[in-house]
């Protein structure tokens, strides 16, 4: 009996110091990242800074008024014509009434198809500056020389009466909206945006490994 009690005490007593030998278990380690921290810079698409979304409004504005200018330009053109045959004939009066007609066509559709043109160039340029391509402010800047030029001569040549006051605001307007749109174009952030040329962040591929 007692060689009995012993052995239960000394199996207590072993099974004690196996607990307090155990050893508290470990946490795993944490799983290492599947993505590359290095991975090559990636494209995205960036919203532009206010300038250059302030630029491309402008620049919108001076289309619709181009538009608006051509539009009027051709609806009277029947009461230009004669206009523009006085003021010919003011610097010359020894031609026939004939060749006077044949000349104000000429500069009359002349000056309709230099505004047509001057329009789709800038429609052009616009699209190439939102797409970043370099050296096209100076390309908008010459279109903005004639632009005014066409306008100073308007003024004297096919902007007579009363139709020609409605075409010369029209025209005016025009040209402060590309003037003001240039100038914004130049700004700090629209010039860092145009010479980043493309938006890009860092990449987070992955790191390589067997597929999930």
């Amino acid at each position: 009996m007692a060689e009995n009690n012993d052995q239960e005490t000394s199996g207590a007593t072993a099974a004690v110091m196996r607990i307090r030998t155990v050893k508290p278990q470990q946490e795993p380690p944490e799983r290492p990242s599947v993505l590359n921290p290095n991975a090559a810079p990636v494209l995205v698409k960036l919203a532009p800074p206010f300038s250059v979304r302030a630029c491309q409004f402008l620049w919108v504005v001076s289309f619709v008024l181009a538009g608006l200018a051509i539009i009027y330009f051709f609806v009277v053109r029947e009461d230009q014509l004669p206009l523009i045959v006085e003021t010919i004939r003011d610097v010359n009066s020894e031609r026939t009434t004939e060749t006077y007609q044949r000349a104000a066509d000429i500069i009359y559709w002349s000056a309709f198809a230099a505004m047509i043109g001057l329009l789709l160039i800038q429609i052009t340029l616009l699209v190439s500056f939102t797409n970043r391509k370099p050296g096209v402010r100076w390309w908008q800047f010459i279109t903005l020389l004639g632009q005014a030029l066409l306008f100073g001569l308007g003024r004297e040549l096919i902007a007579a009466g009363d139709h020609g006051e409605h075409l010369r605001q029209l025209l005016a307007g025009q040209l402060v909206a590309v003037t003001l749109a240039l100038l914004v174009s130049n700004l700090r952030g629209a010039v860092a945006w145009s010479v980043r040329r493309h938006d890009v962040r860092k990449g987070l591929g992955w790191s390589g490994g067997a597929d999930a």
